[in-house]
């Protein structure tokens, strides 16, 4: 057994401490022959932090396309010569939405936009989405707008939004190589405010846009820190026209390590599967990853992405004996 399990089994595993940076990087850089037993820890953290429940979220774009910024994977941004238009949702279609992703079992229903931030259209327009979405369907209602000010803050707290999503993308070494029209210190000013108002925080990003093994785990370590109630873990699915659009995808045996390496920094955290993984991991490796340390799932399709169907991601968790976590524990 190499070192730093053994350590993270005393550590994580009995302590509920998560790994520091340098523990991080050694199990991201764990030979494949120890990836087993790595991912073995991972879940067994998983169950005693977390237990065995699982979270399931559908997601919808109230907005999307014609972002102003240049997020180097984002083919919803205005900048690059990508296929995606910019289209708006009305209120009967996002509580079409609502009910469709209530019927799959989530508990958790995401309202995204692509912007920088929300003008005052889109929040009247969220103000009379989650009041006609909580009017008619039993769901918890979570939004991702971009990078907030303290009034918009406490105006989504009103509206009875309970958990904000706002991923940091990467590291912060590394963020200024994959987004130039804002910065990292932008998007936790956001955070900090969420975190403050009471919401619960959804924070996570993306591998494989190029960092090097070392800036995922210190991107690991800083997500850490921030202490996060969910990470939103997504595999770069490299988009025709954007700038990251001819990157490789992540290797599934990495990917996989990233998964038990992610949780053994964040014992206690909710770990979603989130976009790429079709791609990245398939079948068999979306299986590995929910017995390594994922407990919590986005199901359906992603905001410009084809997912895999709700009823297989459903089917898996029923087989793996791990129930869906029902909404009354929730609200």
């Amino acid at each position: 057994m190499p070192e730093i399990l053994d350590q993270a089994r005393t550590r994580v595993l009995e302590n509920g401490v998560g790994l520091d940076e340098a523990g991080i990087l050694a199990v991201l850089n764990l030979p494949d022959e120890h990836l087993p037993a790595a991912l073995q820890l991972a879940h067994e953290v998983r169950m005693r932090w977390c237990g065995p429940e699982v979270e399931v979220e559908g997601i919808v774009s109230l907005k999307t396309g014609g972002c102003p910024e240049d997020c180097h994977f984002c083919s919803q941004s205005g900048l690059f010569t990508s296929p995606v238009r910019s289209v708006w949702l009305d209120i009967p279609a996002l509580v079409e939405a609502a009910k469709q992703t209530a019927a799959t079992g989530a508990t958790e229903f995401c309202i995204v936009a692509a912007v920088r931030g929300p003008d005052a259209r889109l929040m009247t327009q969220m103000r009379e989405g989650v009041a006609a979405i909580r009017a008619e369907v039993d769901i918890q209602v979570a939004a991702s707008l971009g990078m907030l000010t303290q009034e918009q803050v406490d105006e989504l707290v009103e509206m009875g939004v309970h958990r904000y999503n706002h991923n940091l993308e990467t590291c912060r070494s590394y963020f200024p190589n994959v987004v130039t029209t804002h910065s990292w210190e932008e998007r936790w000013e956001t955070l900090r405010m969420v975190r403050e108002s009471g919401m619960e925080v959804c924070c996570g990003g993306i591998l494989g846009l190029g960092e090097t093994v070392e800036q995922r785990a210190e991107f690991a370590a800083q997500l850490a820190e921030l202490d996060p109630h969910e990470v939103p873990l997504n595999f770069l699915n490299p988009r025709p026209g954007t700038p990251l659009g001819d990157r490789p995808t992540v290797e599934g045996k990495d990917a996989l390590r990233a998964i038990a390496a992610f949780r053994l920094a964040m014992p206690r955290t909710i770990l979603r599967y989130a976009g790429g993984r079709e791609l990245t991991l398939g079948d068999l490796g979306t299986r590995d990853g929910l017995l390594g340390g994922i407990n919590a799932v986005i199901v359906g399709n992603y905001l410009t992405t084809l997912g895999r169907p709700a009823t297989d991601d459903l089917k898996l968790l029923e087989d793996l004996k791990m129930p869906v976590k029902a909404l009354s524990a929730t609200l």
